[in-house]
This record gives structure tokens, sequence and C-alpha cells, in this order.
């Protein structure tokens, strides 16, 4: 038999929902008395909604805030009284390994040692909890279950109701998850070297927010990329909107964006030569033609005559040209382009291995599925 419910429906709540699904933009977080956030009517916001003039209010500026920030930021900075203990029995080979393996809080292992390698890291990987409705608890004591921290937390009650969750009934706060990841964001922004970088994991539930994070920490200049992993290799489309989320982001911050650099594959070398003896060196060929139609790029469909020989070349209709006329006319008055000695061949532009920008090819945001899938980071075979 179901339990009767001693307790009236919060008519607030049920008000604030309906003003929600009106207005999204118009509800907001704020702490309550004790200090917990809670959804409320940013009022000022619903003012202007329902008026056709500007409503007078705080001055407007452009800023990330939550309830608990400066709490979060006075968390980042506290100094804490504990150190590293060596665990000798379940280590292998301590004194020679290159390596080490430290178990407790992050936030704290990023403090003890920041006096260590503070700027001598080269790359950090975070993989924080995702805020997807289910809790996640950071405490000292990593062998205790979720159940038995809400009782010693006061966090549910006689009856087993939950009372404090960051879960999907109750919005999965936005301000808990910040005020969780920016004290590890920017702990972990002493330890990088100056080309260093700080590269994220995370999905769409949480995306915005920590993008916003990092550039108040790194500054929006120090922004890399954000990369797209395809996680799952089979599409799943039983959410409520019928689409397959099917991947996920790992963003990337440089310490200093002027020094760092991200490498693509090495260039192969071996590609150039200079078999007609050039004065500028080694070079290799490239093709001209472009990804345009004739229809959606006419500019670059035209005839490209070989001033040596007189005869004329035509582009595809479905590709033309990469370049337009003045700028191959550029090319071939300094003998970039190499014309083909049979008239089916296609003329083609000399690179220059001097002009190499560097010795790595640029990356693609988009990587590749040969980095595997969620399933197998539990798959003995897969490596």
């Amino acid at each position: 038999m179901d339990k009767l419910k001693m307790h009236s429906p919060n008519l607030t709540d049920e008000n604030i929902a309906k003003i929600r699904d009106l207005f999204p933009g118009c509800v907001t977080e704020a702490a309550d008395e004790t200090g917990k956030p809670r959804l409320v009517v940013d009022f000022d916001q619903l003012r202007q909604e329902l008026s056709d003039n500007i409503i007078e209010g705080p001055n407007e500026r452009y800023h990330l805030n939550w309830p608990g920030k400066r709490e979060a930021l006075a968390i980042a900075n506290a100094p804490i009284s504990k150190t590293l203990r060596p665990v000798r029995e379940q280590s292998v080979d301590f004194d020679l390994t290159k390596n080490i393996f430290i178990e407790g809080d992050n936030l704290e292992a990023l403090k003890l040692l920041r006096d260590s390698y503070l700027g001598k890291v080269k790359m950090i990987y975070i993989d924080p909890p995702y805020n997807t409705g289910n809790d996640f608890i950071y405490d000292d004591d990593f062998s205790e279950n979720v159940g038995s921290y809400l009782d010693r937390t006061r966090q549910r009650d006689d009856e087993g109701s939950q009372l404090v969750a960051n879960t999907s009934a109750n919005g999965r706060f936005h301000s808990d998850w910040l005020s969780f990841i920016m004290p590890r964001i920017r702990r972990a922004r002493d330890l990088l070297t100056g080309d260093g970088a700080i590269f994220v994991s995370i999905n769409d539930a949480e995306y915005d927010n920590l993008k916003k994070v990092c550039s108040e920490i790194f500054g929006e200049e120090n922004f890399v990329c954000s990369f797209i992993w395809k996680s799952r290799q089979i599409i799943d489309s039983r959410n409520k909107t019928n689409s397959s989320s099917d991947h996920e982001y790992i963003i990337v911050y440089a310490r200093d964006i002027s020094i760092f650099q991200l490498l693509g594959k090495l260039i192969d070398q071996s590609k150039y030569s200079n078999p007609d003896n050039d004065p500028r060196g080694p070079w290799m060929s490239n093709s001209i033609l472009g990804l345009a139609a004739a229809s959606q790029r006419p500019n670059l469909h035209y005839d490209l005559l070989d001033p040596e020989t007189g005869r004329y070349f035509s582009p595809p209709a479905d590709s033309g040209w990469r370049y337009s006329r003045e700028t191959i006319a550029t090319k071939i008055a300094d003998k970039r382009i190499i014309f083909p000695k049979k008239d089916d061949g296609r003329p083609r532009e000399k690179k220059f291995q001097s002009e190499l920008k560097g010795m790595y090819t640029g990356f693609s945001s988009h990587l590749s599925e040969d980095v595997g899938f969620t399933l197998n980071g539990s798959s003995p075979s897969y490596s």
C-alpha cells in the first residue's frame, strides 16, 4: 500500500515551473537561506520579457556568475594541512619509477603538487563528472557509498527521502557543478608549462559552462579547439528527442597560445625532390583542383592556358580550379604551375620544402574512430 503524503504540494515551485515553461530565461539559480542552490525567478528579466520598453535595472555586463562562486574561489585558494604518503607495498620499483599514481581528492592533490611541479607539466587531462543526474561525491573516504554519505551528511531524512542532491529531479543544478570544477581548473593551470595545455572531457550537459569557466581562468584567447569524439558506435535514440547523443567533447586550452603548438602528422620529407634543379630547392606537386561545382562558383571554372605549348586545360564540371584567374596568372608567371605533357593530364602546383611552416601537418577537430569508443575502455582485447 502506498504511503500517504503528509504534506501539501509546494505551490511556489509549481508556479516557478510554469514561468519556466513560458520564459525559460527568466528562471535562474540562487542560494537559499542555508546556502544551497534552488530555482528562482529573475524578476528583472521577467519584467523585461513582459515589456516592449527597456526596463531599468542593474548595469549589464558580460560575466559568468553563480551562487557559490565566491566560496569556490575561496576553496581554490585555501591552504591544506595534508601531505602525500608513499604506499610502497602496493608499488612497483618505487625508487626507480618515473610514474606516480595519487589516490585522494584531486583538488587537494593539485595543491600538494604545486610546490614541486609549478610550471613544469606539459599536458593535463581531466575527465570530470558530467552532471548527467548521477550523484558525484568527492570526500576523504573513497570507500563510502552514496547512501552512507547522504546519511552522514544529513542529506537524507528518516524515511529515506533525499534532501540534497544534484540530480535530474531538481534540475541538476549547474551551480553545484561549477563550484566543483572551477577550483580544480584554476589549480591545474598553475602546474602547466608556458607551452603546455589542458584537455577536459565533457558532454552537452555542461559544455558551455565548462568553456566559459576555462575562458575565465585561461583567457578566451588561449582556447585551442574542441575535439569531437564519437564515443558510441551504435546509434541509440531512446531519449525523449529521439536523437542519438553519441559524441562527447574534449576542450583544449593553452597556457600561452603564442608559444603552444598542437601537432598533426609528421610531414613526409621524402616526397620532396628537385628534378628540374629549381633554384628554390626541393618541391612536391600538389593538385590545384577545388571543390566547387560550376553552378556554385562559376568564377573558378575557366580554361587554363599553357604559355609554352598553347594548349588549354579545363577543370571538371563538379570541382573547378582552387584559385582565381588572377592568382593562377601570378603562379604561372612565378613558374609554380606544372603543365602536363599529355592532353588528358591536369596542371599541378609546386609546393617548396623551404616554405613549410613546420614539420607537421594540421589536425582535425573531429577525432578519428581509430581512437576507440567508450566500450573499448573495458575491453581487455583493445589496444
